[in-house]
């Protein structure tokens, strides 16, 4: 290995097989299981969704209501997950609580067990049940912060609409219904992200979905991964207004500050994503009365591109839509997580059908050979 060289952060190595998404980064192309996902986010729903990407095609009406059922069925959490969230310091990280909640619920699971290698049946079981609990348990964090009861489900509201009522209490409108429905569905896979990377990391182990799942949750919670777009409605807060955008972010670049929401490791144009988000965004600052933050990422997206020639991702416009729909910053990275379950679920039982544990080599850059001193003579 004389002539080998490290890869940092292993940039265009391709770890694995994959027939869950496909990236084309030169085009702006995202494609879940053969679906363009401009048209997932047209046509379909996030219960439509996770059914595709769990079982690798679009469901039959009876399918889609079975599953409908199921995930209803397994919305409620046990009494010591809830316990720990409420017991949980004012202080702690939303995306702590929902990794240690996750963690617990590993030892609750019906299908849990000494097993290394859970059959696809039981994680798809697994998969089923955490993507029902994850709003349960988001909507209870908030409330907690908020010093707030926990508000049970509504069996008769969908995925989306359901966590909003445990968020809020009331009933969401149709239209912010289908609007978050939506964000669920640009946010539910993305190929070998880092959080989805650590997931099959763990799994390949032969470890349990529980644990695999507990792995990606704290890679999300980065701010290089899944906290940009809280950092992006805090930055736009700061500005405060359009006039102030050319002056702020000018003055961030000269400093070599990173302005949130730009870049990408795959996209060299626009993120699919962010042209569904940026639209939604513009929409909803004209239905709240108060276009400004959608105006201010907008100049923003403009100062970036002219000076920079960097293009924005998801999480730019995630942030404004989040915020006009009244969601706090601090629950932006668990809805991330809300939605990325079924592809981070989707990746564990992909990565078990042909399993090889994943471990790559490093190239030693230390000393060798050292003369080894007795400790009374250093």
């Amino acid at each position: 290995m004389e002539n080998a060289k490290a890869i940092k952060g292993l940039v265009g190595v391709i770890a694995a097989e994959t027939n869950l998404s496909f990236i084309d980064g030169m085009k702006g192309v995202l494609i879940y299981k053969g679906y363009n996902i401009h048209a997932l986010a047209q046509y379909s729903t996030f219960e439509e969704t996770a059914y595709l990407l769990w079982y690798g095609k679009l469901p039959t009406q009876k399918e889609l209501k079975d599953l409908k059922e199921t995930l209803v069925a397994n919305r409620s959490i046990p009494d010591p997950v809830l316990n720990l969230i409420l017991s949980a310091p004012k202080t702690a990280s939303p995306m702590d609580i929902l990794r240690s909640a996750v963690s617990l619920l590993g030892l609750y699971d019906q299908d849990a067990g000494p097993s290394e290698a859970d059959s696809e049946e039981g994680n798809l079981r697994k998969a089923q049940r955490l993507t029902a609990q994850f709003p349960t348990i988001i909507a209870a964090i908030d409330r907690q912060r908020q010093e707030k009861k926990p508000i049970s489900f509504d069996p008769k509201l969908s995925h989306a609409a359901n966590f909003f009522y445990m968020l809020t209490g009331e009933r969401p409108t149709e239209q912010r219904s289908r609007d978050f429905d939506i964000c669920l569905i640009l946010h539910a896979d993305h190929g070998f992200n880092a959080s989805t990377f650590s997931a099959r990391v763990t799994i390949s182990t032969l470890s349990d979905l529980h644990s695999a799942i507990t792995s990606a949750i704290g890679t999300l919670k980065g701010p290089l991964h899944g906290g940009a777009n809280e950092r992006v409605i805090q930055m736009l807060k700061e500005i405060g207004s359009v006039d102030r955008v050319e002056t702020f972010i000018r003055e961030s670049l000269s400093r070599k500050e990173k302005i949130p929401g730009f870049g990408h490791r795959v996209y060299r144009t626009e993120d699919p994503r962010a042209t569904v988000l940026r639209e939604m965004s513009k929409r909803l600052g004209e239905e709240n009365g108060e276009s400004k933050w959608y105006e201010m990422s907008r100049k923003v997206e403009e100062v970036m591109k002219s000076d920079k020639g960097i293009s924005l991702n998801v999480d730019f416009y995630s942030a404004s839509v989040y915020h006009s729909m009244g969601i706090s910053p601090k629950l932006f990275t668990p809805i991330f997580a809300l939605a990325r379950i079924i592809g981070w679920t989707g990746h564990v039982i992909e990565q078990l059908q042909d399993n090889r544990i994943i471990r790559p080599s490093d190239l030693y850059i230390g000393s060798k050979n050292l003369k080894y001193t007795p400790i009374q003579e250093r």
